[in-house]
């Protein structure tokens, strides 16, 4: 995928994000969505820095790399979305390009990529962003509305209430 569909699908996600965690569409949304927001495009961003130096696809674009950014916020106490980011970026380049990406640099260099990805450059580019972007959203709306439903169906099942 290219910057503008990283940074495109970003927004996206987050004024997605926001509406799902904040629905009522009112200045509390908005507060979200930027929240939200700019750490998620921040992140976004921060694996292509491996085309400066390293190895493109491979440096910043890893498993580990991930890991620490989800760890960050719990060591650190700040940059609580930037992880978000980061993981659309690798789900957008594994999904949406026909490269992929090297998961688990360095110690194994095989890129990784779903069939269904297009070139960079193709002008279909744009529109594999947003259909993962609504595949992104749709999993999120899943795990918010749907799977804490079914822990607490399960757990009054269990209770036999």
């Amino acid at each position: 995928m290219n910057k503008k569909g990283h940074v495109l699908n970003a927004v996206l996600l987050s004024i997605g994000l926001g509406y799902l965690l904040e629905p009522t569409g009112d200045l509390e949304t908005f507060k979200t969505i930027v929240m939200i927001g700019v750490p998620v495009s921040l992140g976004a961003l921060f694996p292509d820095v491996d085309t400066a130096f390293g190895k493109h696809r491979k440096t910043l674009h890893n498993l580990p790399v991930l890991a620490g950014f989800v760890a960050f916020p719990h060591v650190f106490g700040n940059l609580e979305y930037v992880w978000i980011g980061v993981l659309t970026h690798y789900v957008l380049d594994v999904a949406g390009s026909k490269r992929g990406i090297a998961l688990f640099y360095p110690v194994w260099k095989k890129e990784f990529g779903l069939p269904i990805g297009v070139a960079v450059s193709s002008e279909r580019a744009d529109l594999m962003m947003v259909a993962v972007t609504v595949a992104e959203l749709l999993l999120v709306a899943l795990v918010v509305f749907e799977i804490p439903q079914w822990g607490l169906e399960m757990g009054r099942r269990g209770l036999g209430l």
